[in-house]
């Protein structure tokens, strides 16, 4: 058994300013919950590419998760947020459930992408596990929350209650007992299965949780089988490439102080190894192996995010590959100069004092953004619109999935609000310890 020391953190005071900082930022974000969302059933637009484009279940789930900060901030009366909430809960345990092509789900799934006017499935999505469990945390998020005897808090519970149960998570376990990626009408279940580490710590948890079709124990050890344990810059981590790996389930998981066996056998906790995995993010961008304009401590972020391709140029006499959306990694690539701020304020709570400077200087940047919409979107250090111009490649856009992680995480930061909910879940409770987690919260009452 290697035990790796831990990397101890200087002590950060949270000043008037950091918290002026980030309650601006969090509230500019949750704009994109408010003018990206169809009001009558609660669907939340993928991102703002106009109104064609579908809803997001994920982004469903991060609105609902930042509804209760809303109100806990002033950003939303608390009357406006049940009535989000309750639209929400109501239009996804009244759709239509079925194996038709057009439904929005199947055994308690949905579908990735759905109609944001009709709730009807779109673009030829998958009935998606992942997705539908970030939806569904958002959904005990709420149960959470809204504790008032009044009849329509009363029906936050009892219609959240209904989702989660209903969901068939043992339906979704096939090959080595791992739960799949998905499902589509007429082709069944995809390839592609949950192995190794990477998102899905909250799909697995969920999953074991479930008190009627619950997974056993088996598949999340299966699950964890194949994790990848490498040094980086002398920092010894449980390896994914792709930021957002490191903070995906954390954030509705206070992983603080508690461990599953892989975790005790290296003596480390995850919220440890999301800190280190953040710490390398900043290391790898100081020491710029690729030779990208503008990488240091103060410009870092790689993760899964808008970018400037698809296509290759030759700048400054480098023939450069470039990428749309994929999930960029440190330090084994891909990496095409592309920088996700968003994905920097998502790992506030495990590096404050390398993640709070960042925050500020991205805030100083000129991004030619068309939009302002809280954390800036992703934005290229090499790739400029005109040949020989200064205008640099900024995405267009902003997403739902990149909106909710920074406006929760920051709040874990500040106020410990959305992990202290979640602590209170029994689902949540009993799904981490079904998967072997011990210590900690875990062990209070």
């Amino acid at each position: 058994m290697t035990t790796m020391p831990r990397i101890e953190r200087p002590p950060l005071a949270v000043d008037d300013a950091t918290v002026a900082l980030l309650g601006q930022l969090q509230r500019e974000s949750f704009d994109y919950f408010v003018t990206e969302a169809n009001p009558a059933n609660g669907l939340v637009r993928d991102k703002t590419a106009g109104a064609g484009w579908p809803a997001s279940i994920a982004a469903v789930g991060m609105a609902l998760t930042c509804y209760p900060i809303a109100v806990e901030r002033g950003f939303m009366p608390r009357c406006d947020a049940i009535a989000r909430t309750l639209a929400t809960l109501r239009f996804f345990a009244s759709c239509e459930q079925s194996e038709s092509p057009t439904a929005s789900g199947y055994k308690g799934f949905y579908y990735h992408f759905l109609d944001m006017d009709t709730g009807a499935r779109a673009r030829d999505s998958e009935l998606s596990s992942i997705d539908t469990a970030l939806l569904i945390a958002g959904v005990l998020a709420v149960v959470e929350y809204f504790t008032g005897a009044d009849d329509d808090e009363r029906e936050i519970r009892d219609l959240g209650d209904l989702l989660y149960r209903r969901v068939d998570w043992q339906w979704m376990r096939r090959r080595k007992r791992l739960l799949c990626h998905g499902w589509k009408p007429g082709k069944g279940f995809l390839r592609w299965h949950w192995e190794g580490y990477d998102e899905a710590l909250i799909l697995y948890v969920l999953a074991l949780g479930s008190p009627t079709y619950p997974i056993e124990r088996d598949s999340y050890d299966a699950w964890a089988a194949s994790y990848e344990w490498k040094t980086v810059y002398d920092i010894d981590y449980l390896y994914a490439g792709p930021l957002f790996i490191h903070q995906m389930s954390h954030v509705w998981l206070d992983m603080r102080g508690i461990r599953d066996h892989p975790m005790r056998a290296h003596d480390l906790d995850y919220f440890e190894n999301s800190r280190r995995a953040t710490l390398v993010q900043q290391r790898y961008a100081i020491e710029n192996p690729l030779g990208f304009p503008e990488y240091d401590a103060l410009h870092w972020g790689i993760s899964a995010c808008d970018g400037p391709g698809p296509g290759t140029r030759k700048i400054g006499g480098v023939q450069r590959k470039f990428y749309d959306y994929i999930a960029r990694g440190v330090p084994y690539g891909p990496d095409d100069g592309t920088l996700a701020p968003w994905a920097v304020a998502a790992s506030l709570p495990f590096a404050p004092e390398i993640v709070l400077p960042t925050i500020r200087h991205y805030q100083t940047l000129d991004l030619h953004e068309e939009r302002q919409c809280g954390f800036k979107p992703s934005f290229s250090t090499v790739f400029h619109h005109a040949r020989g111009g200064c205008v640099r490649w900024v995405s267009p856009y902003h997403f739902g999935i990149d909106k909710g992680p920074a406006i929760i995480m920051a709040d874990n930061y500040l106020h410990d609000f959305i992990w202290r909910l979640m602590r209170g879940s029994e689902y949540i409770r009993t799904g981490l310890q079904r998967a072997g987690f011990e210590g900690g919260w875990l062990e209070q009452q």
